[in-house]
């Protein structure tokens, strides 16, 4: 059968931790009125990105005041959830998405990959994060995750049914005019990433601004062809697509692309050595 999921693109309020749980509040009952039964949030949905020097104020443990106000969306809604947000944990900080399902807080995911100045503020993890749903086994990853082919692959060869990514890819005017980073590649390595590795990828991305970075939108859910199943490209919104983890269509495309079957990887370990 298949399992409706959203994913919901979104400007957040920089520091403002009520108003963008309202939005999250706001934009999961319109996923759920879609018929969504899980709804993907983008990184830091809940602060804000930029946060380093209001971080001792806005990270919170989990779980905490923000995980029991995502829990209570979830119950009042019927719906799972995948939000990113700040924690604090041990003295230190973590760049986080939060699975909530209607029960209540189901597991963590701490980012592994920290991207530039993120490092002096975050700790990085060391473990993945992958749990069985109603939506088949998904794989939290956050934003800068996506771009190490081997760690995703990684996820997927550990069962991973559909890789989720929460994400707030930016650009300022030097890398948009002089290198073309854009929403567009953004979209691209999802549906990249999916193709290779045979396997759907959902990924929510910010929308607006903070400083004097642009984000780039072009959330997507990607099906195991790389195919786009649905996209917001620019501005706030939801995207919605049907995914069928298991199906004869299925298994017959992967007949055909058979990526993950081909791989050489005695070769691959002689380079690397």
């Amino acid at each position: 059968m298949p399992s409706r999921i959203a994913v919901a693109q979104i400007d957040c309020t920089l520091g403002d931790v009520a108003a963008n749980l309202a939005k999250i509040d706001q934009f999961t009952r319109s996923a759920v009125e879609g018929g969504a039964g899980l709804v993907i949030f983008p990184e830091l949905t809940t602060t804000g990105y930029f946060i380093a020097d209001r971080i001792h104020e806005l990270a919170e443990p989990i779980p905490g005041p923000t995980t029991d106000a995502l829990a209570e969306v979830a119950r009042a809604q019927g719906a799972w959830l995948v939000v990113g947000m700040a924690e604090a944990r041990a003295g230190k900080h973590h760049n986080v998405s939060v699975l909530i399902s209607p029960a209540g807080l189901e597991g963590v995911y701490r980012k592994v990959h920290l991207f530039d100045s993120e490092k002096t503020t975050f700790t990085p993890d060391v473990e993945p994060a992958l749990f069985d749903t109603p939506f088949g086994k998904i794989a939290l990853t956050i934003c800068y995750d996506l771009l190490f082919p081997e760690y995703i692959r990684s996820l997927v060869l550990a069962g991973a049914d559909m890789i989720v990514n929460s994400t707030n890819w930016i650009a300022d005017s030097y890398q948009r005019e002089v290198w073309g980073w854009t929403g567009e590649r953004t979209e691209a390595l999802a549906s990249i990433r999916a193709l290779e590795n045979t396997t759907f990828v959902a990924m929510a991305a910010r929308t607006g601004a903070e400083l004097h970075f642009t984000s780039l939108g072009h959330s997507c859910i990607c099906s195991p062809s790389g195919a786009p199943l649905a996209v917001v490209a620019d501005g706030e919104g939801i995207a919605i697509a049907d995914v069928v983890t298991e199906s004869p269509d299925l298994a017959r495309w992967r007949s055909i692309a058979t990526y993950l079957k081909d791989r050489r990887v005695d070769l691959y370990r002689a380079w690397e050595a």
